[in-house]
């Protein structure tokens, strides 16, 4: 307990390892793509992926956060013990597609004349249902006329028929397809050093 009478421990939170340690999970040799260049280099970002790995696995939101980054966001850099490239793996073996994040949209930077996408109002309503329909608006880059009259197509039905969205994949699937990907790496690694 501390001298203002809160209690420490179980109520106090704290940010995964990976948040203070950003200057590894996101240095350039820890992308696909980034070759080193001398042996030092190599070196360097050999230890680098043992270090990224040691805290992911360490970490107890380990299998939330690969879940979240080969299912639903595409993210850059090393997360969950991956690289880019390993998550992607995961997806086709998995049979699913990550679309990259709509960055645009979320900032509410549009386009003249952009056609306004009847499933993306609608989905910018049901994930923000306390958020006023003129935010919407913004960020769509449309009228609040516009956001009504999307809204309204989807209380009556008279909407684009919704396609069905596949189911996806269980967290034992994910983490049977990881363990798929690791050993390949690993049986690559034992391939080179035996050459």
């Amino acid at each position: 307990m501390t001298s203002n009478g809160t209690l420490l421990g179980a109520a106090q939170t704290s940010a995964p390892a990976c948040v203070d340690c950003d200057y590894l999970f996101q240095h350039p040799l820890m992308e696909d793509g980034q070759s080193p260049r001398t042996v030092d280099e190599r070196r360097h970002q050999m230890m680098m992926q043992r270090k990224a790995e040691n805290i992911c696995l360490d970490c107890p939101m380990m299998t939330r956060c690969l879940y979240t980054a080969v299912v639903q966001h595409d993210v850059a850099g090393f997360a969950a013990g991956t690289t880019p490239r390993q998550r992607q793996e995961m997806r086709s073996l998995l049979g699913i597609k990550v679309q990259p994040e709509d960055l645009d949209t979320l900032a509410g930077v549009c386009g003249p004349n952009r056609q306004v996408d009847h499933d993306e109002v609608v989905r910018l309503r049901n994930a923000n249902p306390y958020e006023s329909l003129e935010s919407i608006a913004q960020r769509l880059g449309c009228s609040l006329s516009t956001v009504k009259r999307h809204l309204r197509k989807a209380r009556s039905g008279d909407g684009a028929p919704a396609t069905p969205r596949p189911v996806p994949p269980s967290l034992e699937q994910v983490l049977h397809a990881y363990r798929t990907v690791l050993a390949r790496r690993q049986r690559a690694t034992a391939a080179r050093s035996a050459a």
